[in-house]
């Protein structure tokens, strides 16, 4: 018999955000109608606040966005999936803890005993955005695995995630936050229980 063919490798990369990816991640956001552009960790306002920029005035975050890219802010800190056309079709958020307290400071997680100690090196995942038409094909677990890869590099000494636990007819929005499973397919361990809003863990 004639060997087999190999496999043919994946149709993207996984790299490190920077500014020569703004405009294609920017085309990601839009993609997915989504206007947040992730700035929402960042927004200092009240919840109505936010909702009136999203829904008015979302070329702000998308400013703010490409600013951060600009700059190198731990703000914009992620990777991005690419394909050989340069188009971004993934986006994981990948920032210092210390660039994310809004994410800390909401009830569920405030003054937990797992986030004492030295949080020096704590980076923490914020986000995935993966592409309407391609999901479900492996991006955001190529996307955290190379985090796990590359994080060390930016000074990160562990990786902090909060997925939902959730049923597998979770509507995509509710894995904002990544799903579950490749979590745990990935040396996440849980350090704290809060029934579906497990906090997850990885040391480097």
């Amino acid at each position: 018999q004639p060997p087999l063919s190999p496999v043919p490798e994946p149709p993207f990369t996984v790299v490190a955000a920077g500014p020569e990816h703004a405009d294609a991640l920017a085309r990601l956001f839009q993609a997915d109608a989504s206007p947040c552009y992730c700035r929402y960790w960042h927004f200092e306002g009240e919840r109505n606040d936010w909702l009136a920029r999203c829904a008015f005035a979302p070329e702000q975050n998308e400013a703010e966005m490409r600013e951060a890219l600009a700059t190198g802010s731990p703000e914009g800190k992620g990777l991005v999936a690419v394909t050989p056309e340069g188009e971004v079709i993934g986006w994981m958020k990948l920032s210092p803890a210390s660039s994310i307290r809004k994410l800390y400071d909401q009830r569920l997680y405030k003054g937990l005993p797992c986030f004492e100690g030295d949080r020096t090196g704590v980076f923490t995942v914020g986000c995935f955005l993966v592409h309407p038409s391609h999901r479900r094909r492996g991006i955001a677990r190529a996307l955290l695995q190379k985090a796990i890869e590359l994080a060390p590099s930016w000074g990160a000494r562990a990786l902090e995630a909060f997925p939902r636990r959730i049923s597998e007819a979770a509507h995509d929005a509710e894995l904002m936050l990544g799903p579950h499973g490749i979590f745990l397919e990935n040396g996440f361990r849980c350090v704290h229980e809060i029934g579906p809003y497990p906090v997850l863990r990885r040391d480097l």
